[in-house]
């Protein structure tokens, strides 16, 4: 899980980088998470393997923002 920090902006569409260890070839790749939304699931395929990564973006009581990357047959 990566925690994202500060706070999500309302106004404008913000995009944060994270790099990730993709869940099925381990590989680290770089992913873009639009902070400005919240709460989301969505699916983003790995760089390197292809393999449909499940992205979990939770919005705490503070609006700090965590990714959690899951495989999809978890």
């Amino acid at each position: 899980m990566v925690r994202l920090s500060g706070q999500k902006s309302l106004i404008m569409q913000q995009q944060d980088e994270l790099s990730i260890f993709c869940p099925y070839c381990g590989e680290m790749i770089d992913v873009l998470v639009d902070s400005s939304i919240g709460t989301q699931t969505y699916y983003e395929d790995c760089q390197v393997c292809c393999a449909p990564i499940l992205m979990i973006v939770t919005e705490d009581e503070y609006g700090n923002l965590s990714l959690d990357a899951k495989r999809d047959d978890e």
